[in-house]
């Protein structure tokens, strides 16, 4: 069986805390509050997403199922929303020992505006301040866009029988690396009340006649 393991790309350019960086993409660590969307953006998948994601064809009862077995507090789920408050990228990081590994999805309509690479930068910046010296991803051969962030991300890729691995081995953390993930989460926090509240002002009645907003 062929085996390709490609070595580790230093493409563009590393922040201070060893983490590539992405374009301005907010990336938000979510809570349990937060699991009802989570389902509809997994329900949102097109079949061909859902099968390259999960590595099979899984029903919807499977998606649901799994969604609700996510422990919020153990595990880090990352999310990126629009401008009506919808999940349209996500980074799983279930961790195992020494290991974190990662699972990212992102809604068709959103690819190629940087979302992959923002969601597994901000996922290897949160396992390194774990502690966690090693982040892994398990992926279909064929997930081409998956295994290019990847790799432009400075994984190690292995390629056999149809299925890739993806590794990446991570400094040890540091004050600048904690402060790092603190501000981004404070960053996409009030990007979203802000999307929150440009929601709500329009939905407020305005009176045609004198353009004056109704109480």
């Amino acid at each position: 069986m062929a085996t390709e393991c490609g070595r580790p790309r230093d493409r563009g350019h590393r922040s201070k805390s060893g983490i590539m960086n992405a374009n301005i993409v907010h990336v938000q660590r979510l809570t349990e509050a937060l699991r009802p969307g989570l389902e509809r953006h997994f329900l949102s998948l097109e079949p061909e997403d859902v099968r390259l994601r999960f590595g099979a064809n899984i029903a919807a009862a499977a998606i649901a199922s799994y969604v609700a077995g996510i422990d919020f507090d153990v595990d880090a789920v990352l999310g990126v929303h629009d401008e009506s408050l919808s999940i349209i990228g996500v980074a799983h990081v279930a961790f195992t020992g020494d290991l974190a590994e990662l699972g990212v999805s992102v809604l068709s309509g959103h690819r190629g505006g940087g979302i992959g690479t923002a969601l597994l930068a901000r996922a290897a910046a949160h396992v390194r301040n774990r502690f966690v010296m090693r982040l892994f991803m398990h992926c279909l051969a064929e997930n081409a866009g998956m295994l290019h962030i990847a790799r432009k991300l400075g994984m190690t890729v292995c390629l056999e029988a149809g299925e890739a691995d993806a590794f990446l081995h991570l400094p040890g953390a540091d004050p600048a690396s904690v402060a790092g993930e603190f501000v981004d989460q404070r960053l996409a926090l009030f990007d979203y009340a802000l999307k929150a509240q440009a929601m709500a002002f329009n939905q407020i009645p305005v009176d045609r006649r004198s353009g004056t907003t109704e109480r």
